[in-house]
Order: structure tokens, then sequence, then C-alpha cells
């Protein structure tokens, strides 16, 4: 299901956009230090609380870190919110309701929208319409307050956003943050995903980086795309005309609790992680979080062979046939800060892991068998009601387990979203991602196989395509100060 920005994005990149290898110069052509990077930030909703707000937040004001304080060398210049732009796609404008029937209902013209669509991917001069209502009101929308006090653009358009108003690219670098608008809620397939047009921004970027010949460093929070299709093509996109690219959450780079690692080369048998919340919503970072220590064995990341989804009754009699070890289970629910039932009761500590209690704590179970193409076993349970954060443990072909907590802190600060703007700066400041986009790359792929796997019926599902192959950094990334 595309929408129409979706569509025309589509048909203005053709094949030939990519012809060209030696395409771009560097983002960086000043001597280094002596202003800030340039940011153009690109999300769905600037409101309190969204990820789009967690991270550009920390680039406009700073936060902690390491023992002190400390503010990014990188200037936001403009700001897209995809909110403005899709509500004032969706509403009439005073001219058209005036060239309406007073006693019949209005029927939105499918040729100003396609007409205002065009526009706005082409980086054109807005509508009469958009010109005269500018930025529509949203409740709690951010955006126009943080404008007013730390000076950035707020842009009608994303080419308009990289051009800061004028006729060339006027930014060092992109960050994009697209997530579920809870105002105006993106649409969802017949397989029940969410559209997130994560891939549709990154397209109309590349647009510009082809057509200026300038390619600036990216990132792309959490999954690339909703489609495997899609995100492959982000990837190889990106390395083919040689911009870097950095994409996925917080968890493979926040704190872990303890401080404890797969050693680089080690042979590695199963992995369990266990998460909370819906799997549409939580899913993928539970999944990145047992991706980023996996991924460290021996010969690194092969790919992914198979899929299977399971939910309900079904969890539990996988369990029972024993599909993912007990004592790892036992071990990742060991690690936990938040465990629920009796300890929120009356306070008194439960074996989560006995027989019997998370079949009572858990109305709704999932979980997500995967087996990688060296044999390596991984597996998601999802048990919402369980624990409220993520866990997991490793066992190694020498039957050793290593077991840790992803740390989360509490809301609002959210720390581990500090840890994420972090390794985005490194990033732009160094042109050199951290770590792979493949990692999120083969992410994105299992979410998409566990999604077709629920609506074939929980069928296990071969996996061909997801033969990703990639070598993790030397040194994990993830916060140790």
């Amino acid at each position: 299901m595309l929408n129409r920005r979706h569509f025309l994005t589509y048909s203005a990149l053709s094949s030939a956009t990519f012809a060209y290898p030696g395409l771009f110069r560097s983002a960086f052509g000043q001597i280094p230090g002596t202003r800030p990077l340039r940011l153009a930030v690109l999300g769905s909703e600037y409101r309190l609380g969204s990820h789009l707000q967690d991270i550009a937040d920390r680039f406009l004001v700073g936060y902690p870190h390491d023992g002190d304080w400390y503010k990014p060398d990188v200037q936001v210049v403009s700001v897209y919110v995809d909110q403005h732009a899709r509500i004032a796609d969706a509403r009439p404008s005073s001219y058209d309701i005036s060239m309406t029937s007073s006693a019949g209902s209005f029927p939105f013209p499918k040729e100003q929208a396609e007409q205002r669509a065009a526009r706005n991917a082409k980086g054109g001069a807005p509508l009469r319409s958009q010109q005269r209502e500018e930025e529509p009101a949203s409740a709690g929308d951010l955006s126009a307050a943080r404008a007013k006090q730390f000076g950035f653009r707020l842009s009608h358009n994303i080419p308009d956003a990289l051009r800061c108003g004028g006729d060339r690219i006027a930014v060092d670098a992109v960050l994009t943050m697209v997530e579920q608008d809870s105002q105006l809620p993106y649409p969802a397939n017949h397989r029940g995903q969410i559209l997130l047009p994560s891939y549709d921004f990154f397209q109309q970027c590349v647009q510009v980086f082809e057509e200026e010949k300038h390619g600036v460093p990216y990132f792309n929070h959490r999954e690339l795309s909703f489609s495997f299709a899609e995100a492959l093509r982000m990837v190889e996109t990106a390395e083919r005309l040689r911009f870097p690219l950095l994409a996925g959450s917080s968890m493979p780079v926040t704190w872990r609790l303890p401080d404890v690692d797969i050693p680089l080369g080690t042979n590695v048998e199963e992995a369990v992680v266990v998460g909370f919340g819906g799997f549409d919503a939580m899913a993928f970072d539970a999944l990145e979080a047992m991706q980023s220590m996996v991924e460290r064995r021996k010969g690194g990341e092969t790919g992914v062979k198979s899929v299977q989804l399971l939910e309900g009754d079904d969890v539990w009699k996988a369990a029972e046939a024993g599909r993912w070890s007990h004592e790892l289970l036992r071990s990742a629910l060991s690690r936990s800060d938040t465990p629920l039932g009796l300890t929120v009761l009356d306070g008194r500590t439960q074996d989560l892991a006995a027989p019997g209690v998370l079949q009572q704590l858990v109305p709704n179970p999932i979980a997500c068998s995967i087996e990688y193409s060296d044999g390596t076993k991984g597996t998601l349970l999802m048990l919402d009601g369980a624990i409220q954060d993520f866990n997991v443990s490793v066992r190694t072909t020498r039957g050793e387990m290593v077991s840790t907590q992803f740390f989360m802190p509490p809301k609002p600060n959210r720390a581990n979203a500090a840890c994420l703007a972090a390794k985005i700066e490194q990033m732009y400041q160094t042109r050199t991602a951290p770590y792979s986009a493949k990692r999120t790359l083969l992410t994105s792929g299992i979410l998409e196989a566990a999604v077709n796997s629920r609506h074939r019926l929980n069928e296990r599902l071969e996996t061909p395509h997801l033969a990703v192959s990639y070598q993790p950094a030397t040194e994990s990334q993830y916060a140790r100060t």
C-alpha cells in the first residue's frame, strides 16, 4: 500500500539515478573544527516522549556524558515534521471550502492532492493554501517552540530541509526518526505492518544527493523499512553512492547490567532474549539487542535460514517441547530489574521461571524462533506482563553462559538515547559508521519474516533472502561509563 508521496518518489527515482559510482565528493570540505556540523532533522512528529524529541533535543541542548555535560559540535539548521505535511495534505483550504456547496460534504479534489504531493516531492514552492496555512496546529507539537528558541528552519518538505530554503544542499548530515504518529497514524497493510515512510524519506534525500552530486552522512532510527527489499536497497544505495549510513535503536549501545560481552570469534550455540510490550512496537529493539551479541560469533554474521512466529498457547507448548533452552530463559529473567507479579503485589521476590508462573502473568505470549545459517539458535520471547525491560542470555559451544540486561533509564530523561546520539555524532564527524548498518538490515528482515509467519498461521518460513553477511566492529559499541 503506497501513499501519494511514496508513489511519486518511486516514480521519480529510476535505476539510472544510481549509475554513477564515483559521484560524491566529501561532505566536509572545510577544515575540521571551524564550524559546527549543520544538521537536518526529519521526523514524523515532534512531541514530548517521541523518538524525535529524545534524540533531536540532545543535539540542541546537549546531555550528561562520561562524568560531564557534553554539547555536540552540531547545529540543527532545519527540521521537517511529516505530521504537518500530512495534515496539510489531508484537509481542504478555505478556498477549497468556498468552492463547495454549503449543503454538501467536501470531497477532497484528487487533482489538487496529487499536485501538492508532486510539488512537495520536487521541493518546489508550496501551493497557495499551504502558503496561507503555514504549519498546521497539532496537539502537543514542540517544533514551533523549539524553532523559535534555537533558530532552526521549519521546512514544508524534505528537499527544502536539505537545502534550507536555497537551491543547493546546505547541511552536513541528516537525522531521520520515523515512528507511528499518535495524532495522524500511518496506515497498515493486510499483514498488519505499519507503513512507516522510512524508505520514502531516504529516497527523497538520495534524490537531492544525486541531483547535486553531494552525499552526507545519514542516520535512520530503528528498522530501515517494514520491507526487507526496501531496506536492502537503502544499504546498497549508500554503498554505491559512498555516503555513510547508520541505523538502529539504542539497545545495542546502551549500558549493560552487568558489563559483559561475547568475545569476538566465540563459538555461539544459542541465545534467548526476553522483552516486553507489543510485538509490533517493541520486538525490533529486543531483536537488535540480541543481534548485537550473537553477531560476534566465530566467522561473523552469515544470515538467517528460517523464522517462525508463535503466539498464545503455542508458545507454552513449544517451551515444553524444548524449542529453546529453559536454562537460558531462567538466566535472562534473572537479569531483569522490573519483575511483575508478586513483586509488584506485595514486594515478595518471585521465581519467574518456575513452573506455571509465566503462564499466569503473560496473557498473550509471543515467541520468534530464529535459525541462523551457521546453525546458531536464537529465540525472542515477548513476555508482556512478566517484566518491563530487555534481557538476554547466550550460551557458547563450551557450555558457558553470558547474560545481561540492556539498561533503559526511566522517563523523561531516557539516557540511553544519549548513548545513541553519541554514536550518531561519531559517524557525522568521522564519516565512518561505528558499526554496520547490515545489522539493522538483517534485524529488519527477521521482523518482516516474523510478520509473514504470523500471516501464514505461524508457519515456519525458509528465508534464503536473509543471507546477510557482515563483520561486527572489533570492539563492541555499548556504553561503559
